[in-house]
């Protein structure tokens, strides 16, 4: 990025901000007379005022309008009129990608701040983004506060996001967008703006750390990021992807109020994204859930090889927010109880970031267990209340093949994508998978049959050599649940697993069961009489926290 003179840029800022809070001032006067129904080109209910650090939302009941605030914070600038144009403009645009039911229009505000006009004739003194007004009892964030986000809200918003990505438009190579340099920038610009506002020496102390993490992590990744921006990895994204920015919407979940304001925050990569929504879940109190979704996400991309920066752009979204609350605090008309809430938040996210630079327990668990013991349900129930990295067999062996997880590819035994090459194959990709995971600071669950004992030894010296455990799920159940399952799961079609009862009478008749020395040489846990999976969530944490 250019680099600017210092005393210069100090100067100017002075200056904008001396622009800024006087039509500021202007704005709180307009805002204020907006609240008259009369101003208004429609009918209107009662009139909500909403307001962030930068922006105020008047809520009007079929209506809401969005108006910028005459700010300038450097990575945004808002401090003229023709400014706050251009991007409602673009936050039309851009939000139009995903919701274009909300977004509907720009309209100015003439009269004067006194007896403002929305639409109406004359000078322009303001403009506002046109929204169709939606409850705000949808908010993901409201429904997640009151102790209602489930899993199935989760698995939609995977599907979202991942769909989202998928489409999105992909920087070229040689553009400006995704540089390393640029993205330790941004990394590194949330501590000038929290650490100005700091007195805890406590959490002075702890932003100092976490800048020096950020600064090697940032030496040690700076390859990866550069060879994910070559391979079409910075995408435009949402830039602003938090439970806060998605809502029910006619029974939809609905992303809006992307980044408009800066492209640089916008254009990133899509590990960046995923990395804020896991943040945000996790902070907000449902930490299996955001394990739950970073593992759809990772199902549905493949992009294992982006876990590798998780921690780097978990650690980066959590101080982004804690910024917000640092911006929040000193709005000058806040009052006491909302400044309280706001360090607080701060805190939280502080820490959440701590947390996040804090070298874990790392382990790999495989699974054991011919089709319909319980493997998968098991895996993603642990790697939900551990915060696993979770991978199936299932699901990499159709992506090798170019198969979607859910399509079926009519392979019969030892025939088409389950040859016995295949298998090696597929053993391999998860192996890889494994040992990133691992590099990345994450244990990881192999969630596969391993029914040879070749397959179940690789992995065993894969964790020899990475210096972490190797623990074995061993999962088992009788003939007559077997079959029932497999029944059950072929007759609802979803799963990405094709094997059928002909497919689990082989595999009893040729499967390598556990030798006594695979006991000895790694940790077998079993789920037997544990139906709320507790206890093994228990048995298995301990495993981890062990030397």
């Amino acid at each position: 990025m250019r680099v600017k003179h210092p005393l210069r840029t100090i100067m100017q800022t002075v200056q904008r901000q001396q622009t800024g809070l006087e039509t500021t001032a202007l704005q709180q006067q307009l805002v204020q007379a907006l609240l008259d129904p009369g101003c208004y080109d429609h009918a209107v209910g009662a009139i909500t005022v909403l307001e962030t650090h930068i922006s105020w939302v008047l809520l009007t009941g079929k209506f809401a309008y969005k108006i910028k605030k005459a700010v300038d914070f450097g990575f945004l600038d808002f401090s003229t009129l023709e400014k706050r144009r251009f991007y409602c403009s673009e936050e039309l645009r851009l939000n139009r990608r995903f919701a274009s039911g909300i977004y509907l229009d720009v309209v100015g505000i003439t009269g004067s701040p006194e007896k403002p006009a929305v639409n109406g004739p004359g000078e322009v003194l303001e403009y506002a983004v046109k929204m169709r007004q939606f409850p705000q009892a949808g908010l993901l964030s409201r429904i997640a506060d009151n102790g209602r986000f489930v899993a199935a809200q989760a698995d939609e918003i995977v599907a979202l996001v991942a769909d989202m990505h998928m489409h999105a438009d992909r920087s070229a190579p040689d553009s400006e967008f995704g540089v390393p340099e640029d993205i330790r920038y941004w990394v590194m610009e949330n501590f000038s703006h929290i650490r100005r506002s700091l007195t805890d020496p406590l959490q002075q102390r702890q932003l100092d750390e976490l800048d020096n993490w950020c600064q090697d992590t940032f030496t040690a990744c700076r390859d990866l990021l550069e060879s994910r921006r070559q391979e079409g990895y910075v995408r435009e994204c949402h830039g602003d992807l938090h439970l806060g920015n998605l809502a029910l919407v006619d029974h939809r979940i609905t992303p809006f109020d992307c980044i408009e304001f800066n492209p640089h925050l916008r254009w990133i990569d899509v590990m960046s994204e995923a990395a804020f929504l896991m943040m945000d879940i996790q902070e907000r109190g449902y930490p299996g859930l955001a394990y739950r979704f970073l593992n759809g996400y990772l199902q549905h991309t493949g992009d294992y090889a982006g876990v590798r920066l998780l921690n780097y752009y978990l650690v980066y979204r959590a101080l982004v927010r804690a910024k917000v609350a640092v911006l929040r605090s000193g709005q000058a008309d806040l009052d006491a109880a909302g400044q309280v809430a706001a360090r607080e938040e701060f805190a939280a996210y502080l820490a959440l970031a701590v947390q996040y630079a804090t070298l874990r327990p790392r382990a790999i668990i495989i699974t054991h267990g011919v089709s319909g013991s319980g493997k998968s349900w098991w895996s993603k129930h642990l790697s939900e209340r551990l915060g696993v990295i979770r991978v199936r067999s299932d699901v990499e062996r159709k992506r090798l093949f170019g198969y979607r997880p859910d399509a079926a590819t009519a392979s019969g035994i030892d025939a088409g994508i389950y040859t016995a090459d295949a298998g090696v194959r597929t053993y391999a990709v998860l192996a890889g998978i494994a040992q990133e995971a691992i590099a990345a600071g994450f244990p990881v669950l192999v969630d596969a049959a391993f029914l040879k004992r070749a397959e179940r030894d690789r992995f065993k010296v894969l964790a020899g050599k990475l210096g972490v455990p190797c623990i074995v799920l061993h999962c088992e159940a009788n003939t007559g649940v077997l079959h029932a399952r497999l029944r059950k799961r072929q007759a609802h079609g979803s799963d990405p697993s094709e094997a059928g009862i002909r497919v689990l009478e082989s595999q009893l008749a040729t499967q390598e069961l556990l030798q006594p020395d695979e006991f000895d040489s790694c940790t077998v846990v079993s789920p037997s009489g544990d139906p709320s999976g507790y206890e093994l969530a228990a048995r298995v944490g301990e495993l981890l926290e062990s030397p």
